[in-house]
């Protein structure tokens, strides 16, 4: 019988049913799964060391390179830059860069970042290395405990690095001069410090200079130190000679600052940290004592003001008091004239220091009385001469008791003094005065006078050579003769040099007789009377 299809065959044996064995791995295996291992294992340690994500804000992004450039500090990497974009605004760029574990502590508020590149700045030329490893991105670490992840990049290296030592100070100046970041700051003409900022005042009447003094050259600020500037070279011409002062070198070419104590004074307390003071234009002006509040002054002058300029001195018998602000001109409808109104600045002070000794007295309504008083004496504004070569004007204060009688005008502001003319000037105007009066003189008629005189005179002359000369010689020739007779008179060997000889022999021996006989009359006076003895009988 057959069986039906799909049946097993007729007597076969039942399947022996075997479970199969255990899957094992092959070798071939280990060696992806090994890697893959290690490939956990190094991802599992960058994010272990992987530090904070930071973005920098830079003006440009020239040099940097993502994946290649990195962020040092101290030439230690402690980053590099995954990523460059453009700014929304495109006005900058963005630069993402990942920190190590380790530089946690540089994604704090007060962190500073910037590009290191070749450059050439008033502190020396830095950044040369780049010009083969190319440029990075340096670092400052801060001290804030505040952290961030933007920030805003320098467009220069910082000057001082937050960790060095020493003390930060403002100067505050009238304009900034010669100076820049990294200008340096000196101390009996050692480098002890430089600039680290400066900034324009929001009013813009001077500018805000940052300044950093290193230690331990920071224990010679006071409080009563003062600053100024020490740029170029400062030449003084005087009795003694030329004087040439400058700080250094660099100086001459990239400017510096200077600081010291008050002539005769010690050093104040110290100064604080970030202490303000007041940087002066030169050493002179910083040393001087305070000059308390000004005096705003004006003074008319009718003259012309050519070589007087703004900043001019204004001194009494060689005191400056003062400097000129402001010089115009007005035109006075009622003398029908222009007058040159010269506006100045005048520290009373200055002069009451000196009459008085004192150092502190303000200015006070007081010394208007006295001002008043000086003016009723003669005090008088007077355009001089400074200087013969260059011909510049200054403004001198003096008294004048012959001056005009003059008031001064104490109720207006600025305060009007009254001037006098200066000594060229009064010159000037007699020899207009005399000029004037010798074109009054009828020069044409003197003119016509003397020719007429003249042609006399020739007349005269003529007539004097035709008649009177020849009389005049022959007057001449019989004084001659004259004196011819007279000298042959008076020669030795004439007759009456002979006669005049003669007698005055007998002359004297008349007075020699004469002379006897006064002798023996006064030994015998009776003689008068009775003759002489030998002639009696």
């Amino acid at each position: 019988m057959n069986s039906p299809q799909g049946s097993l065959p007729p007597n076969l044996p039942d399947p022996e049913i075997v479970k199969p064995k255990r899957w094992l791995p092959s070798l071939v295996w280990i060696v992806p799964l090994i890697a893959a291992l290690i490939g956990v294992a190094l991802v599992v340690k960058s994010v272990a060391m992987r530090g904070p994500t930071i973005s920098i804000s830079l003006s440009s992004a020239e040099g940097l390179e993502p994946g290649k450039t990195k962020v040092k500090y101290k030439d230690v990497e402690i980053g590099a830059v995954r990523a460059i974009k453009l700014s929304p605004n495109l006005s900058h760029v963005i630069v993402t860069v990942e920190l190590t574990k380790d530089a946690e502590r540089f994604a704090v508020k007060d962190s500073r970042f910037w590009v290191v590149r070749p450059r050439v700045g008033a502190s020396g030329v830095s950044g040369l290395s780049t010009l083969l490893s190319g440029s990075y991105i340096g670092a400052d670490a801060g001290h804030s405990s505040d952290t961030q992840t933007d920030f805003v990049g320098l467009e220069a290296p910082p000057a001082v690095t937050i960790d060095q030592k020493g003390h930060r100070y403002t100067l505050h100046s009238a304009a900034l001069g010669s100076l820049d970041i990294g200008t340096p700051i000196f101390f009996r003409r050692i480098q002890v410090g430089q600039v680290t900022d400066f900034s324009l005042d929001k009013d813009g009447t001077g500018v805000t200079v940052q300044v950093f003094v290193s230690a331990p050259y920071d224990q010679y600020v006071g409080a009563n130190t003062r600053w100024w500037h020490a740029s170029g070279v400062n030449v003084q011409l005087d009795s003694s000679g030329i004087k040439i002062d400058t700080q250094s070198l660099a100086t001459i070419v990239v400017g510096g600052l200077a600081f010291g104590a008050p002539p005769g004074q010690v050093m104040g307390p110290l100064a604080a940290n970030n202490a303000t003071f007041d940087l002066a234009a030169d050493e002179s002006t910083a040393m001087h004592e305070p000059d308390g509040t000004p005096l705003h002054v004006v003074m008319n002058f009718n003259q012309s003001l050519r070589g007087l300029a703004v900043g001019a001195p204004v001194d009494f018998r060689g005191i400056v008091l003062g400097q000129v602000t402001a010089i115009g001109i007005e035109y006075d409808r009622k003398e029908r004239n222009f007058t040159m109104p010269v506006t100045m600045d005048l520290y009373p002070l200055r002069l009451a220091r000196r009459a008085r000794g004192d150092t502190d007295t303000p200015y006070t309504s007081q010394n208007h009385a006295l001002l008043r008083q000086l003016v009723d004496h003669g005090l008088r504004g007077q355009l001089r001469t400074g200087n013969l070569i260059t011909g510049q004007l200054y403004v001198a204060l003096d008294i004048f008791p012959k001056a005009a009688p003059a008031k001064a005008d104490f109720d207006r502001d600025p305060v009007m003094l009254p001037t006098i003319p200066n000594s060229l000037e009064e010159l000037q105007q007699q020899v207009a005065e005399i000029t004037k009066k010798l074109n009054a003189m009828p020069f044409d008629k003197i003119g016509k006078n003397l020719n007429e005189s003249l042609q006399n005179a020739n007349q005269m002359f003529a007539k004097v050579n035709n008649e009177l000369m020849p009389q005049m010689r022959s007057t001449l020739d019989e004084a001659r003769q004259t004196f011819s007779a007279a000298q042959s008179t008076l020669q030795q060997d004439s007759p009456l040099q002979s006669d005049v000889h003669q007698a005055m022999q007998e002359l004297t021996r008349t007075l020699q007789s004469l002379n006897a006989l006064s002798d023996y009359l006064e030994r015998h006076p009776e003689s008068l009377l009775r003759g002489k003895s030998g002639d009696q009988p």
